[in-house]
């Protein structure tokens, strides 16, 4: 999720590819402080992982798509995606967002572990939790990774004073958002130069087309706890 801030936020422009992909808006030179990982506790990444991977070959195979030439439609290194499909790498938050416009999928449809069916129970303990290692911003979701599907519903957390920038998502993609705590601004860079900004309380609701990039900015002193249904224009796989 890409900053309106750009003296402090804007990525590297001769910086590689991956490494752009991973960039935090609240980076400070390193590595660690630039890339997304999942998840923030438990250990669940050597699970997701071959996850992952798995469904990674899959999808691509099943387009008909040599590493190489994924990698020329992704942005994400041919060395990369080939760890990722061997179970080796852990893909950061905007890795996994890049493929997923690649395959043209849900980014759910990428971490998807099992089949649909009957009544799932969320337990907040055993939540899937994607999170910055500079530990800003957060993302639960709120739904199990069981196929495909149109919507997906997350929880989201903002600490006190930052800000996350979100890459252009799938064409189509909608962005319904509330406010349950604190204050926040969202921020949608449209074609032509044009940047809307919007200002949102405790309980303030929007919906806006986030098939363009975007930005959330904690305006508040106290961390920001939003609700987010993400719509996509279909659910191909």
């Amino acid at each position: 999720m890409k900053s309106v801030r750009e003296s402090s936020t804007r990525k590297k422009k001769d910086a590689p590819a991956d490494e752009r992909a991973g960039s935090s808006p609240l980076a400070n030179g390193t590595e660690e402080s630039k890339d997304w990982a999942y998840p923030a506790a438990g250990g669940e990444a050597s699970d997701l992982a071959p996850v992952v991977g798995a469904n990674l070959r899959r999808l691509r195979m099943r387009r008909g798509l040599s590493l190489e030439k994924l990698s020329q439609r992704s942005g994400v290194s041919r060395a990369m995606l080939g760890q990722i499909e061997l179970g080796q790498s852990a893909p950061t938050i905007n890795v996994l967002w890049k493929i997923a416009r690649a395959l043209d999928v849900t980014f759910a449809t990428l971490i998807q572990a099992r089949e649909a069916g009957g009544t799932t129970l969320l337990r907040k303990t055993s939540a899937k939790v994607l999170t910055s290692h500079g530990g800003s911003f957060s993302s639960r979701a709120l739904f199990p990774f069981d196929g495909p599907r149109r919507a997906e519903f997350y929880e989201l957390r903002l600490a006190a004073h930052a800000t996350e920038v979100a890459d252009a998502h799938a064409p189509g993609t909608v962005e319904n958002l509330v406010v349950a705590e604190g204050q926040l601004e969202i921020v949608v860079d449209r074609p032509g130069g044009h940047t809307e900004s919007h200002r949102l309380d405790t309980g303030d609701a929007i919906v806006f087309e986030a098939d363009v990039p975007h930005s959330y900015i904690n305006v508040g002193g106290k961390d920001c706890v939003m609700y987010l249904v993400m719509t996509y224009a279909d659910q191909a796989e």
